[in-house]
This record gives C-alpha cells, structure tokens and sequence, in this order.
C-alpha cells in the first residue's frame, strides 16, 4: 500500500495519531470513518478539511465513510464548547441531515460498487431503537465515569464558570463511541479519524471497540488520527469573512464569494492552504511556491488555490464564471460580461457602491445622459459637472463610453433591473431600475 500517512504528513493534515495507525494503513485497505454533526443543512469550509481526508484515504485504496450525526446531533457535542448548545428539533435536524447527506455525495461516489467504495451512513439508523436501559447494560458499562471525566472536553467544561454540563452532553462520547464499534462489526472499520478536538471522542470510540470486544482479539483492534484545526497566521479564526461563516454550498455563500475568499488568502496562509486544500502534488506545489516567491505581486499561490477549490467544491463553469465577476470590477470586462451576471453576483461585484432608484416608466420613455448623471442619480454634483466629465471622455455605461447626446433606455438594463456608471477608473455608481 501506499503510504497515505506520509502524503497527509507533508500536507500537515496530521496532527495526533494511535500507535500502529501508520502500520496498519499501510499493511493492507483499511475501513475509516469521519463524522459530521448536523448542526446546519449545509457544511463551511472547516469541514472541508475531513472531506478531503477522505477522498485522499479512497485515492490511497482505503475505504472511507462518511457518519452523519442524526442521532448525536440530537445531543451537540460538547468538545470545544463552553456552554451548552440549543437542542434541535426533529425537524430542523432531519432537513439538516438530508441537506449534509446531499453535500458529501458531491465529493463522494456512494453510488460506486467496488471494493472500497465510499459508504455513507447515518448513526440514527442504528441509535433509534436501543433503549435507554439496554445502552445503560450493554455500553454503559464498559467504561468508567473516571476515563470519561479524564478527556478534556469534560474537564473544561467542569473546570470552567458556566453552567457546568448536563448528563445529556456527558453521554455524547459513550454515543460516538458505540458509532466506532458498531462500524467496526458492521463494516470491519478499523480507524477513526476527525479534528484534534476530537481526540476524546475518539479515542473512548477506540477504547469501547476494545472492551466490548474484549473474547476477540482480533475485533478489538482500533486506531485513531486526528488534523489540525486550521488557523490563520494572523491567529484569527479559519473560514470567516466579513459576512460570517464561508458555506460550501452556493445559496448560503456565492460562488463568486467563495472564489474571492481563497484569491484574497494572505501568502503565508496560501503556502500551507494550497497543501491542504488541493490535490496537486508536492513537485507542482513546489513548483508554484517558488513562482510566488519570484513573483509575489502576479499572486500565482492564491491563484492555483482559489481555483482548484472553486472547481472541487462548485464546478469549472461556476470558476470560470466567479473569474468574469472578478475581472468586471478589477478587469476590462465588456457590456456583454456585465449583462452575463445573474442579479446577486452583480450586487455582491459591486457591494458597497453607491446606488440610486429610477423609475423603469422613465427609462422606457429614454432619459437623456446629463439627466442621468445628475438629477436623476446624484452621481455628478451639477449639469456643468456631468457636462465635463462627458467632454473628458471618462463616463462609461455598463463599461462603454458613452457621449454627451446619448439616451439611456431599456436597452442598456443588466438582469433586466440594473445599470452600471463609471468615471474613471475606479468611480463606480448602480441605478436600480424599480
């Protein structure tokens, strides 16, 4: 086999790692799994990270699952956390869970019917019908109180001045951990990885597997890895923009959105997200790190990153397309382009610009350009001053020079509601068209 955790290694997605994980990853195909909490109907670009662990542990011959939590989402885990989460509703958690289920099948063949074909499964199938009593008996019992109050997550919360934790969010690593034993029976899986706050989690997983298989030696063999939780040089938080979270799904982060977020990266970032976030190998990232140190300023690291993101994550077209919004506002983009744009990547292009409303009735009717610039928008300050600037050659409509005589009319409209003016270069002003 070859060595899967060498490749995560250099590409620093390793962080705590088992006795005999690497050895037995190399011995021969190995089942794993990675779990993913419903806590949204969609995943951010944090859970990007366990995603491509596992698509790496299938390119490397292994078989990947993907868990996702409908039953431990019922609880919220308590790793990393200082309070107690709201409890979700069935409702809520069901749409959540269908709408996680239908994002990991993006990245995931589970339709695939080789060997090592990827397996997606939900723990509620199996949790719904034990019974308090029986999990009492038959989990319960295999682990202590005192390892359980030894993991961190438990002593933090203990050892800080919230609330403390209810006997709810205590049990939430017994649950995870029946999920590792009952993957191991069910499909031979032998490793768990996920973040290194999971670390307590997933070691009690390895600890229940070995207990309750305790007669079978060979049963109670488990392993466990964790990654990094991806941080910023700067030490702010990883997958927040000025709008919160980054989503990889497009109707709650735009792909226009998500391409600028990975073009905007800091170099010191891109040099360790380009390792992590992509498939490229290490000859070609290193090959690209050595064109940005040549060249810092033609940004060729955020480049590479921001694309080969944007295609795995949405798909080439929508690359292509977030490049032309891109190059309208930062390009010499043509009307065509403009008119190209669906409504809410235009707005998103030009957040922040100036706006004002006409009336469509007006613009039917044509509306001569001084008139546009001035009394009709407030882009110009005075007739005389829209006057020059037409004389000076330096207004634009949708990106088009335009002249003193020139009538706006329903012709030039964007999506059928916008027009876009331009002094200069970098003097823009939207009329929204009602």
């Amino acid at each position: 086999m070859k060595n899967l955790v060498e490749e995560l290694r250099w590409r620093g997605l390793v962080h705590d790692m088992m006795p005999g994980t690497e050895e037995q990853l190399t011995k021969e195909s190995t089942t794993a799994y990675i779990g993913f909490d419903p806590t949204s109907d969609s995943l951010h670009i944090g859970s990007l990270v366990p995603i491509i662990i596992l698509k790496h542990l299938r390119n490397f011959g292994h078989k990947p699952i993907a868990l996702v939590g409908g039953a431990t989402g019922m609880i919220g885990d308590p790793s990393g956390k200082s309070d107690e989460r709201n409890l979700l509703n069935e409702a809520t958690l069901t749409k959540n869970v269908n709408g996680i289920k239908a994002l990991l099948s993006r990245f995931l063949d589970f339709d695939a019917k080789d060997d090592n074909a990827p397996v997606l499964v939900n723990n509620y199938d199996w949790m719904k019908d034990f019974s308090f009593i029986a999990f009492a008996r038959d989990v319960g019992k295999r682990i202590t109180v005192n390892y359980m109050m030894a993991k961190d997550s438990v002593k933090k919360r203990f050892e800080s001045d919230g609330a403390g934790m209810s006997f709810t969010e205590f049990t939430y690593q017994l649950i995870q951990g029946y999920d590792f034993y009952h993957l191991n029976k069910e499909y031979n899986c032998l490793l768990q990885m996920g973040g290194s706050d999971q670390w307590g989690n997933i070691t009690t997983g390895t600890e229940l597997v070995r207990r309750m298989n305790v007669d079978n030696e060979e049963r109670a063999k488990a392993y466990a890895m964790t990654c990094p939780l991806i941080t910023k040089a700067d030490g702010s938080k990883f997958g927040k923009s000025e709008g919160g979270n980054v989503w990889l799904t497009a109707d709650k982060t735009s792909v226009y959105k998500f391409y600028q977020f990975w073009l905007n990266t800091a170099d010191a970032d891109a040099e360790k997200y380009i390792k992590i976030f992509t498939f490229l190998p290490k000859e070609e990232i290193e090959k690209i790190i050595a064109e940005h140190t040549e060249a810092p300023h033609l940004r060729p690291l955020q480049k590479r990153l921001a694309e080969e993101v944007t295609v795995m994550v949405h798909s080439r077209e929508d690359f292509e397309n977030a490049v032309k919004a891109s190059g309208i506002l930062f390009g010499n983009a043509s009307a065509d382009d403009l008119k190209a744009l669906d409504a809410k990547t235009f707005l998103e292009v030009f957040d922040g610009v100036p706006q004002a409303e006409i009336s469509m009735e007006d613009l039917k009717a044509g509306i001569d350009i001084v008139d546009v610039l001035n009394a009709k928008s407030g882009f110009m300050k005075s007739n005389g001053e829209a006057r020059r600037a037409l004389a000076e050659n330096s207004i634009s409509v949708n990106r088009e020079k335009v002249q003193e005589g020139f009538s706006l009319s329903t012709n030039d409209l964007i999506n059928n509601q916008f027009v876009l003016l331009q002094k200069g270069k970098k003097n823009y002003f939207v009329l929204n068209v009602q």
